[in-house]
């Protein structure tokens, strides 16, 4: 099982697209399948609430709860690591690097859209990338 972080990005893309082949949606499948475990704090999930839950995105709200649900259940809570001096141009984003930080020992990913708002470190990943390793391209 690969172990990732994913940016709330990613989710809404996934939930957003029409296109069976994206990647956001290979590894939104991947993750429902169990070959992605989510790595996540109480923020990170904090966030995905925040988000999934705005009605510019008109996401039905009892669906978005079963997906945050799911990760919350299914994947696994990381205390985030302090990096060292990094810089975030959104410090709501740092969070996500962190917990990725924290589990390096696993290999762990963060994947992410946005990759310019992220210390530039192997970890960190396109969802193009990501679906890559996990074959789906």
């Amino acid at each position: 099982m690969i172990r990732a972080v994913i940016d709330t990005n990613v989710l809404v893309s996934a939930l957003r697209t029409y296109n069976p082949d994206s990647p956001t949606i290979r590894i939104y499948y991947a993750i429902l399948r169990g070959e992605v475990l989510v790595l996540h704090s109480p923020e990170i999930i904090a966030e995905y609430e925040d988000v999934l839950h705005r009605d510019k995105f008109s996401f039905d709200r009892s669906f978005v709860d079963e997906i945050i649900d799911f990760i919350r259940t299914r994947g696994q809570s990381i205390s985030p690591a302090e990096p060292d001096s990094e810089d975030f141009p959104d410090l709501d984003d740092k969070v996500f690097y962190c917990v990725a930080l924290a589990a390096q020992n696993d290999s762990a990913a963060l994947v992410t859209g946005n990759v310019r708002h992220f210390p530039s470190a192997p970890f960190v990943v396109t969802p193009a990338e990501f679906a890559e390793r996990l074959g789906t391209v």
